[in-house]
C-alpha cells in the first residue's frame, strides 16, 4: 500500500508517519511537506509545496497512491475565523478536489478532534471549521473518506517534537479519564485498517479509533 502524508512536521502527522514506516503493509510514503523535513528511511520520500493551495501543479507526482493521510493542521489560537478557515478548510479541500480528479480510487482519511461540530452551528469557532471540512469532504468521490477524532494523544517510540508539558498532562488524564486518551501508534493503525479493511461510519471518535487500530 502506497500512501501520501501531510503534516509530517506536527506531532500528530508524525506519529502516524512514524507508525507507516515501521507497518508491513506500507510499502511506500510520500510525504508532502512545506518545508524540509529531515528523516531518511527507504519508504520515503519527500514533496516540497510551499502552498497547498497550489497542490494541483504537483499532480504528476501524486499519481499511483492508494490513501491520503491528511495529518496537517494548526491550532485556532489567536486566529480570525477568515485565516483559521482557510488554513483547515481551503488547504485541505483543495488538497482533497486535486486527489481525487487524480485517482477516485483512494481513500481520504483526515485528522479533525474531538468535539468537532457536524452541525456547524458551534459558538466554537474551530469545531464549526473543522465540522464544514468534514461534511464537505464526505461529499467528494473517493473510494473511502474517513474524518478521525482523536483527543489526548501519547507520542510513538522515537518521536522528537512531542512537547514534554503535553506529554505529562496526557498522562495525568489517562490516569483518571483514559477513555479520553489515545497512542499515536492506534490513530496510525487505525488509519492504515480504515484502508485495508473499511469502517462502517465516516466519522470515528477516540472508541472507534481504538477499535478500529485493533483490526
Amino acid at each position: 500500500m502506497k500512501i501520501i502524508l501531510t503534516g509530517a512536521t506536527g506531532m500528530a502527522g508524525q506519529g502516524v508517519l512514524l507508525e507507516c514506516l515501521q507497518n508491513n503493509a506500507i510499502t511506500a510514503v510520500l510525504m508532502v511537506n512545506r518545508k524540509h523535513l529531515d528523516i531518511i528511511h527507504p519508504k520515503l520520500k519527500e514533496l516540497l509545496v510551499p502552498d497547498f493551495l497550489k497542490i494541483g501543479d504537483y499532480s504528476d507526482a501524486l499519481k499511483g497512491y492508494d490513501a491520503c493521510f491528511f495529518c496537517a493542521g494548526i491550532s485556532s489560537l489567536g486566529m480570525n475565523e477568515e485565516k483559521y478557515t482557510v488554513i483547515t478548510y481551503d488547504t485541505t479541500m483543495q488538497f482533497a478536489k486535486t486527489l481525487v480528479a487524480i485517482n477516485p480510487a483512494m481513500v481520504f482519511n483526515y485528522i479533525t478532534g474531538t468535539s468537532t461540530d457536524s452541525t456547524e452551528k458551534s459558538k466554537t469557532m474551530w469545531a464549526r471549521v473543522k465540522g464544514k471540512t468534514e461534511n464537505d469532504l464526505m461529499k467528494l468521490p473517493f473510494k473511502g473518506q474517513y474524518n478521525f477524532r482523536p483527543g489526548g494523544m501519547s507520542p510513538v517510540k522515537g518521536q522528537k517534537n512531542a512537547k514534554v508539558l503535553y506529554v505529562i498532562i496526557v498522562k495525568i488524564i489517562s490516569v483518571f479519564s483514559p477513555e479520553s486518551v489515545l497512542s499515536l501508534n492506534e490513530l496510525g493503525q487505525a488509519m492504515i485498517n480504515a484502508v485495508r479493511y473499511g469502517y462502517p461510519k465516516q466519522v470515528l471518535e477516540i472508541s472507534d479509533i481504538k477499535k478500529l487500530a485493533k483490526e
